[in-house]
């Protein structure tokens, strides 16, 4: 059957096509085409007991099966009136399987063979033209943008370059322009909670410094209790971190299925998931945090004192800072222990599983909230196993194999005298031959 659905189709995933999976709403696909045949299900000639069964599912390899059902010519042409659009596996690019080392670095994508395989956006083109002019469904776009690309160079978002410039953030944009506003909030609450200065505004500051005068010092207790303030400041915005990430970024089961949604989407988050290494889109534009901080910032001057709000506000800020300064160091430096660990963490997030490790700067979060993401490696479980098979049974052979593993990446079939096929090297699938193996010759 040659389909008449056109490249312009709209484009669905296999998951879009899994829900539709009852009598009464029905979907299934024939040699990439996507059909609804809900109205067509109790009309089968064969009876819907038939057809029921492949709901949701590729019906390819039945449609010519002589021994389900002998399919004419003519049904094969009527199927054309139910094609609602075309199903595009795409790529797969993150995996359990995925390892973090400190050293990593993606392999850079084939631009053009890409495009062709996942049929989602072109990184030769501008973006956000293809964003909006795209035709592909919720659940494909997920899929996709989640999918990770590595090119040498900053995609463009715009056909003009006037506009693309307002799409680039260098990392030292965030500290130049963030840090100074922290530190007038900081002086503004010791200001504020000094007695002889209690009532000083922002728009005194201002005036101090339009006229060139030098505004009045706080008194000791006022810097302690800005600092106070400040301190809780940057425990908040711990919070806030995990908050917008998981519960903002991360809106991806609540979203519409429309463009626009989907575009937003892409704007705030989704580009970094489908670019994680471009460097100058890394860090949030001014406008954007501007726009993502104002609410709370009026919010916190709402429900506290003036000099406690403008503390925490400078508290919060600064640790915004230092949260988008690592949050760029994790994805480009070399870093110490504690932060060569994070960059494992949140790397995986990218390459292993994005619906885990919301936490950047820490885990605190993650792990109070049930959201901590497990980077142990499928080689470390195996080993884990294998250990635990030698106390099930005691094999010394076995265990002292076991002790003689280490956590780099010698196959384990070089350790060995089984007849273990080569696995390129991969420890964990070399590991899981050798379990099943033992298991097989001595059962649990």
């Amino acid at each position: 059957m040659t389909s008449r659905i056109t490249k312009k189709a709209r484009i669905y995933a296999a998951a879009d096509v899994a829900k539709h999976n009852t009598s009464s709403d029905m979907w299934v696909t024939h040699k990439g085409i996507v059909y609804d045949i809900s109205g067509f299900v109790q009309d089968h000639p064969g009876g819907d007991d038939v057809v029921v069964p492949y709901a949701g599912k590729d019906i390819t390899e039945v449609m010519v099966d002589e021994t389900e059902h002998v399919h004419s010519k003519s049904a094969f042409e009527m199927m054309h009136d139910f094609a609602v659009g075309r199903l595009v596996l795409g790529e797969k690019i993150v995996s359990d399987d995925w390892e973090a080392t400190e050293d990593f670095h993606p392999d850079d994508t084939d631009v053009i063979s890409d495009f062709e395989r996942s049929e989602f956006l072109d990184l030769s083109k501008a973006l956000i033209p293809q964003m909006w002019y795209a035709n592909f469904s919720k659940e494909f776009y997920l899929e996709q943008v989640h999918q990770p690309r590595h090119v040498t160079y900053s995609a463009k978002m715009f056909p003009y370059p006037w506009l693309e410039c307002f799409t680039l953030t260098p990392w030292y944009v965030v500290p130049s322009i963030w840090l100074p506003i922290a530190s007038i909030f900081f002086y503004l609450s010791a200001l504020q909670s000094s007695p002889a200065t209690a009532d000083y505004s922002f728009r005194a500051l201002v005036g101090s410094a339009r006229s060139f005068q030098i505004p009045p010092a706080p008194a000791a207790s006022g810097f302690a209790a800005a600092s106070l303030c400040w301190s809780v400041g940057c425990v908040v915005w711990t919070l806030l971190e995990y908050a917008f990430h998981r519960f903002l970024f991360h809106l991806d089961d609540y979203l519409p299925d429309k463009q626009w949604a989907l575009m937003l989407h892409f704007l705030m988050h989704g580009v970094h998931h489908y670019l994680p290494m471009d460097g100058l889109r890394l860090v949030m534009p001014p406008v954007m945090f501007f726009v993502l901080e104002y609410p709370f910032t009026n919010l916190a001057h709402m429900i506290l004192p003036a000099w406690m709000a403008n503390g925490v506000i400078a508290g919060a800020f600064t640790f915004y800072v230092g949260y988008d300064c690592m949050h760029w160091a994790l994805h480009h430096t070399k870093l110490p222990a504690y932060m060569a660990e994070m960059k494992k963490y949140h790397l995986a997030h990218h390459y292993k599983n994005f619906e885990l490790g919301f936490g950047v700067t820490s885990k605190i979060w993650d792990i109070a909230f049930g959201t901590v993401l497990d980077i142990q490696t499928n080689s470390a479980q195996s080993l884990f196993c294998l250990t635990t098979l030698k106390l099930s049974h005691g094999a010394s052979d076995y265990f002292e194999f076991c002790g003689s593993y280490t956590s780099t990446h010698t196959s384990l079939h070089q350790l060995t005298t089984i007849d273990t096929p080569d696995w390129n090297n991969r420890d964990c699938r070399v590991g899981n031959v050798f379990i099943k193996r033992f298991t097989d010759t001595f059962p649990l």
